[in-house]
């Protein structure tokens, strides 16, 4: 299993949509994603930092999505 890295916020928005999901759209304190018949996956905040491989991981878990898949997206 391939190792995560941290990702810009539009990186992980682009690999989202690769992965079949819509978004973003506004929605309570933080912007969210879909995917037809899918989880719904929060979108972090902008900030000035990458967004980090703890956060990465637990939304990954959240969407079920492999690690593999996403560093191929």
């Amino acid at each position: 299993m391939a190792a995560l890295t941290p990702c810009s916020r539009r990186e992980f928005i682009r690999k989202l949509r690769v992965l079949g999901y819509d978004g973003p759209y506004v929605g309570g304190s933080h912007q969210h994603m879909t995917k037809l018949g899918g989880a719904t996956i929060p979108v972090p905040n902008p900030h000035q930092g990458d967004i980090s491989v703890d956060l990465l991981s637990r939304i990954l878990r959240i969407a079920k999505i492999d690690r593999d898949d996403w560093n191929k997206a």
